[in-house]
């Protein structure tokens, strides 16, 4: 937890462990985030392998990093949700769908991006 009294410097540092502990648990526990990382991995791969543009590195790492914030959104809010109320309720029913809305919209941008960007290269190899 940060103290308030802690210098500034002191509670930016802790705020930076308290960050990399959430990311190590969603990388570690969560499937659909290590889903979205595989996927990320591959196109990474594949943006080497077809010598993309810097600009087509930047949207691609722009909608990698969107699709993984709203996988971690839609996991913080569904955790919530189960802590307010574990047992089944409809609005909870419905507020875990909503968010897990998010996540959809994100990939499927970014599922257009990655299309616009290597489906040309892919046909070109044949």
């Amino acid at each position: 937890m940060i103290d308030p009294n802690d210098s500034f410097l002191v509670g930016r540092l802790k705020s930076i462990k308290y960050a990399l502990r959430g990311t190590w648990i969603l990388i570690t526990t969560e499937d659909s985030v290590k889903v979205q990382m595989s996927f990320g991995v591959l196109v990474t791969i594949l943006g080497f392998y077809f010598g993309i543009s810097a600009t087509e590195w930047m949207m691609q790492t722009l909608v990698i990093g969107m699709v993984l914030v709203a996988e971690s959104a839609n996991t913080a809010i569904e955790k919530i949700a189960d802590f307010v109320n574990p047992e089944y309720h409809k609005q909870i029913e419905v507020i875990k769908d909503v968010a897990a809305g998010a996540p959809s919209f994100a990939a499927f941008a970014a599922i257009v991006i990655c299309g616009i960007i290597y489906v040309p290269r892919i046909i070109a190899l044949f």
